[in-house]
Order: structure tokens, then sequence, then C-alpha cells
């Protein structure tokens, strides 16, 4: 009985893993835009956080504020990683199946 329940353990703990790289994978394909500055600074980040793209618009630069372009970028930023950790929680929570899992759900 107990080698049964063990085995069914093992299984399950290896479907997490298998579901758990897959979230992984569908992560980084889904993609958050941010946009600040009244879309001076625009960045495009993945599920995993990663910065995919950035576009300033020349009016920013025109000025030689290398300041507001700085702050700027690091709004971009800031939100970008904000954004695509909210999603990656999601994602986590959904795997975890309503399970409170310390580290996975909140």
């Amino acid at each position: 009985m107990f080698k049964g329940n063990l085995g069914d353990l093992i299984r399950q703990a290896q479907q997490l893993g298998q579901d758990l790289k897959s979230r992984q994978e569908e992560l980084a394909r889904k993609t958050v835009d941010v946009s600040v500055g009244g879309g001076m600074v625009r960045m495009t980040f993945n599920g995993k956080g990663e910065a995919l793209s950035l576009h300033i618009d020349p009016e920013v630069v025109e000025g030689n504020d290398v300041a507001v372009l700085e702050d700027l970028v690091l709004s971009a930023v800031n939100e970008g990683v904000r954004r695509s950790q909210q999603l990656m929680q999601e994602e986590m929570t959904k795997l975890a199946g309503g399970l409170n899992i310390p580290g996975v759900t909140s």
C-alpha cells in the first residue's frame, strides 16, 4: 500500500516538474508592454522579466536632458519588471491549482 502511494506521489511530482517547465517556456513567449512619459519611452518585456525592446522618442534626446531620459528609462524598466513578475505570479498560481505553496502563491 505504501509503495503505491509513494509511486503516485513521485509521478505527481514529475508531472508538476514538467508542468512548471512548460509554464516557464510559455512565460518566455508572453510579453508585457510598458509606456512611460506619455509614450516617450516604451519597452517590451517577456514573462521572465527580460527586456526585449526599447524605444525612445527622438524628442527626448533632442532636449539633451540626460537626467530626464535616465529617469524615464529607469521608470520603464522598473514597471516592466514589476508587471512581468505579476504575470509570473499569476501563472504560477494557476499551476499550483489553488494549493498554498510558499514562494509560488501569495
